[in-house]
Order: structure tokens, then C-alpha cells, then sequence
């Protein structure tokens, strides 16, 4: 049984945005890699269009777009500038999912208009120094006092730290309780006690900034808090399943423009008195290129749509960005090789490429941790 068909509005959609994002996106994606420049004109323009607000419903502004579509327009944004793709995915995937499933309308009211209009860019704030892949064990308190919390901690790897304007925070209401005892908080930026940290010098997504943000008695109204106390954890790991299909859009979107590259640079690139395309170990590179892309724009799809008709979706999403992650590192490596010395440099976008496709087998739970969560599901279903 088919799970998902591509509708004529999904591909105008698909359509509408690969030809914003090769024209507008594209045009600085080389430049903000040397500068580290935040995309914000970028981001403000695909607001407009309604890429900032796919997740958000209908009568807050938004687009109340499906997750096929979204996953469709992730991959094209990617295929331009992964840095812009990693804003747009946290502001949608994680932070837009997880006010529309957990938050109450007040929260629905004030929030979303400003996060689809890009008013507000959103983050995500579970990771701490001494607590990665294993959440449980954060340090970060939010003390109850009245008629507000007292969040104090530190939290690190943040997309969007400097430049967010509200940021999804998880801290622990009740030290006993281990993971029930977490809550999440919907923090503004211009919240007293919210200092931004330094700013990650990284390897890629150089426009995309990651920083420290640290919670120094943290004023945070009670009407802020994102569901109930105790429920930081389920929202975390929800947001993640969501976020985790968009880090596979993201990894089809890099490896496709690979490819494309590759492709083109192999029919122009001539050894041996002829192009390289004419020569077997080329091709079939290429032809295992496409296929690992296309596998992988599959279980993509699969997951996306699993979730869109609301079936549990968790194991599919660590398959999508397992397979995708590795995938797009493969499938870099190939291509910068194709490109041969010239991969090497930063005459060609494939060095910038390869650097950027890096990150996506560690964030939002690495590759192994999605071997972890695939086969605990597998063995909990097919337990007798």
C-alpha cells in the first residue's frame, strides 16, 4: 500500500520554492559561509512566502501545511544553503510542533503570528554540557515562585541562540521524578536572566549560528510554561521525531545538489581525451549516488506521511534521518572525489557541501542513538 502521492499542490509547492531558493537563497549561500552572516532577509522573504509557517495553523497566520509539503520545500531550501535550512528546520519542525500540540491558545495566539511572519525566530534548548544524548540527566531547575519560574543553567549547541527570539527550554521542576519530573518553557529572548553565550566556531552551517545560553534566575511567567509540569520530556521527544524527518529533508536536499554538481562537472571535465562522464567507474558512482538519494527521499516520505495520516511515526523518522544522514555523507565524500583536486577547494560548493552534511549524523540524536530508539521499537512490537 502507497502511504503518500505527490498532489499537483505539492508540487507547485515544490515548484514555488526551488525556484526562490536557486534564485534568492543560492545567490549568498557561498558568501554567508565566509562571513557567518545569519540569513535573516532570507528567512524574512520565505515568511512571505509561507515557509516559516507551514506548521502553524490556519487561523494564527500560518499555512497549516502538510508534512509532505513541508519536507518538499525543507529539501529545495537545502539544496541551496543547508545554514538557512537548519533555521527554517528547528523554527518549523520543533518549535512551531510543539506550541501547536502542547500549547493552550493563549499561547497559540501570541506566538504563532509571530513565528510564521518571522517576527521571532524560534530554537530549541535541551542540550547542556554535561547532558547530550542522554536528557535525563540535565542540570537546568526551574524553581516555581508565585506566579513565575526561576530557570537557572546552561544550555548548549543552539541553533539560532543569538539571533532567536523565543526559545523552547527544558528544565527539571522535580529532581526526583528523573524524566517525568522535566517541564518545558516557552522563554522571549528579552526575558531577565537570559544571557547569550559564545558563539560556536564550526566546521559548517557557518551561517547558522550555535551558541551557549545561560539561565542566570531566569524570570519565566507561568503562563509560559509549555504543557503541564512534568511533560518537558514527552515534548522534547516528540519534537525530535518531528525534527528528525527534517534533518532527512535536509540531508535528500544537500546529496541531491551533489549530484547535480557532480553530474555537470563530470560532463564538462575532460582526461584522457574524453569527458569523464564516458568513463564506467564515474557512472557508476553516479548511478549508486541516485539510488542511495532516492532511498532515502522514500523513507523520508514514508515517515512524513505516517505522521501526516497520525500514526506512530517515531521509528520511521530515526530510519529517515539514520539512513539520510549517512546517506549525504557518502554521497558528499563521492562527490567532492568526482571533483577530484577542485573538490578541495572553495572554487567549487562541493567543499562547502561536504563540510555542512557533517553535523547531520549528530544532531537531533545521533546515528547511534537512532540504532537505540529503531531497535527498541522493533524488539518492544515483536515482544511475545
Amino acid at each position: 500500500m502507497s502511504y503518500y502521492r505527490l498532489t499537483d499542490e505539492h508540487l507547485m509547492i515544490q515548484s514555488m520554492v526551488r525556484e526562490f531558493s536557486r534564485k534568492v537563497v543560492g545567490a549568498t549561500a557561498a558568501e554567508r559561509d565566509q562571513t557567518k552572516e545569519f540569513p535573516r532577509e532570507n528567512l524574512e522573504k520565505m515568511a512571505e512566502l509561507g515557509l516559516m509557517g507551514m506548521m502553524v495553523p490556519l487561523e494564527y497566520n500560518g499555512e497549516g501545511a502538510d508534512t509532505i509539503s513541508y519536507v518538499l520545500a525543507l529539501s529545495e531550501i537545502a539544496y541551496s544553503c543547508a545554514s538557512t535550512a537548519v533555521v527554517m528546520s528547528v523554527h518549523n519542525s520543533i518549535v512551531c510542533e510543539s506550541i501547536k500540540r502542547f500549547g493552550n491558545e493563549d499561547q497559540k495566539s501570541r506566538y504563532f503570528p509571530q513565528l510564521a511572519s518571522a517576527e521571532k525566530i524560534g530554537a530549541f534548548a535541551l542540550t547542556e554540557p554535561h547532558a547530550g544524548s542522554d536528557p535525563v540527566s540535565q542540570a537546568a531547575t526551574a524553581v516555581k515562585k508565585g506566579d513565575h519560574y526561576v530557570l537557572n543553567g546552561t544550555k548548549r549547541f543552539i541553533t539560532s541562540g543569538k539571533n532567536c527570539g523565543l526559545v523552547i527550554v527544558t528544565a527539571k521542576t522535580d529532581e526526583s521524578a528523573r524524566h517525568k519530573g522535566i517541564s518545558a518553557f516557552i522563554v522571549n529572548k528579552d526575558n531577565p536572566g537570559l544571557v547569550v553565550g559564545r558563539e560556536e566556531d564550526k566546521m559548517g552551517l557557518r551561517a547558522s549560528d550555535t551558541t551557549d545560553l545561560m539561565f542566570e534566575n531566569c524570570i519565566v511567567p507561568v503562563e509560559d510554561r509549555l504543557g503541564e509540569e512534568g511533560d518537558g520530556f514527552k515534548v522534547a521527544m516528540t519534537a525530535l521525531d518531528g525534527g528528525r524527518i527534517g534533518i532527512a529533508a535536509q540531508s535528500v536536499g544537500v546529496a541531491q545538489a551533489c549530484l547535480d554538481a557532480a553530474v555537470k562537472y563530470a560532463k564538462k571535465r575532460e582526461q584522457f581525451g574524453q569527458k569523464i562522464s564516458k568513463f564506467q567507474g564515474i557512472r557508476w558512482t553516479i548511478a549508486d549516488m541516485a539510488t542511495e538519494i532516492e532511498a532515502a527521499r522514500h523513507l523520508m516520505f514514508y515517515a512524513a506521511a505516517m505522521k501526516d495520516m497520525g500514526e506512530r511515526f517515531s521509528t520511521q523518522a530515526s530510519m529517515a534521518k539514520l539512513f539520510a544522514s549517512e546517506m549525504v555523507n557518502r554521497i558528499t565524500g563521492k562527490a567532492l572525489q568526482i571533483h577530484g583536486g577542485y573538490g578541495f577547494t572553495r572554487d567549487y560548493p562541493i567543499e562547502r557541501m561536504y563540510r555542512d552534511a557533517r553535523v547531520f549524523t549528530i544532531y537531533e540524536g545521533t546515528s547511534e542513538i537512532q540504532r537505540i530508539v529503531i531497535s527498541n521499537n522493533i524488539l518492544k512490537d515483536r515482544r511475545s
